[in-house]
């Protein structure tokens, strides 16, 4: 009969102490990986759910203005405004300009929700009798459209706006985007 070669690794190869030395060093590592394993899964569920208790728990009201949505909510009539024309921030400022020497000068911006109404939407203005026809005519002979701040119902704030393309959207003329400009003009 052939004797096979003893294997190293072979069970029989040690002694009862060592088997069960051997044995429970084994079952500890095992035992460590697992706990470590597990701590390491707790703390990274942990700090998602942290992160996502942070990141919803922030403020709405904030000042900043993240969406056309925030616009079209804030807007004077925000049912009005955006079925008749569309939601604006408008922005008053006084420029002084001085001649000698040449200098300009610039007040303090103050934002705040407007409207803009589209050229065949004026009949809403007209009908609450918040401009005459002088008015109407006037802004009609110079093609332009009118806006206001403040609710319709308490003594709006209605002025005939020019709307000028000259500058454009530079959002709209970045290199290598496609040519998607809105073409709707009030």
């Amino acid at each position: 009969m052939k004797r096979r070669p003893k294997n190293p690794y072979s069970y029989d190869n040690y002694s009862e102490p060592d088997r069960r030395k051997n044995l429970k060093s084994s079952s500890l590592f095992e035992g460590i990986n697992y706990t470590l394993a597990a701590i390491c899964a707790g703390i990274f569920i942990l700090g998602i759910g942290v992160g996502i208790a942070l990141s919803s728990g922030q403020a709405t009201n904030s000042p900043n203005v993240a969406s056309r949505e925030v616009i079209d909510r804030s807007a004077p009539n925000p049912e009005i405004c955006v079925q008749f024309g569309a939601s604006a921030i408008v922005s008053d400022l006084r420029v002084f300009i001085t001649l000698n020497p040449f200098n300009v000068y610039v007040t303090q911006p103050n934002m705040k929700p407007g409207c803009v109404l589209r050229k065949n939407n004026w009949s809403i203005l007209e009908q609450q009798k918040l401009v005459t026809d002088t008015q109407v005519r006037e802004c009609k002979n110079r093609m332009n459209t009118f806006g206001f701040t403040g609710t319709l119902e308490s003594s709006p704030k209605i002025e005939c706006i020019y709307q000028n393309d000259a500058a454009g959207n530079l959002f709209f003329n970045r290199p290598g985007a496609v040519d998607s400009k809105p073409t709707e003009n009030f």
